[in-house]
């Protein structure tokens, strides 16, 4: 198996021991996003809205490297801090998606990472 690493800056560095994203066996495997500000290396935590829309457009650049979309996505896993955050988590989520919705889990776990309160991973195929 061979294993392609994709790392653009216009998604902030990993902050641990991984990356950003993994192409293997045509499929595309991204790491947990959070809403860290590439441009500022902040966090977007304003509102709920704000903070899923950065973590969606983090998802964004990872698949324009990768040289795909969002029509790509197989299967999204959405971690929240609140399960009562699910409703504006899905409004802006959906946004991003047309039809063809990928499967999809959402869970509420105890603590993020930095302690966001929504935090996306993808999976994703190379060719339709």
């Amino acid at each position: 198996m061979s294993k392609q690493i994709i790392q653009t800056d216009k998604v902030p560095a990993p902050i641990g021991p991984y990356s950003q994203a993994v192409i293997a066996n045509g499929f595309l495997f991204a790491s947990g996003q959070i809403a860290f500000d590439p441009a500022t290396g902040e966090l977007v935590m304003d509102s709920i809205q704000s903070e899923t829309k950065q973590v969606m457009e983090n998802i964004k650049a990872i698949l324009e490297e990768a040289k795909i979309g969002f029509e790509n996505i197989v299967k999204t896993s959405i971690f929240l801090s609140d399960m009562q955050l699910f409703a504006q988590v899905n409004e802006v989520y959906g946004s991003y998606f047309t039809s063809n919705f990928p499967a999809r889990e959402t869970v509420a776990v105890k603590t993020l990472p930095r302690n966001v309160n929504v935090e996306i991973s993808i999976t994703a195929v190379i060719a339709l």
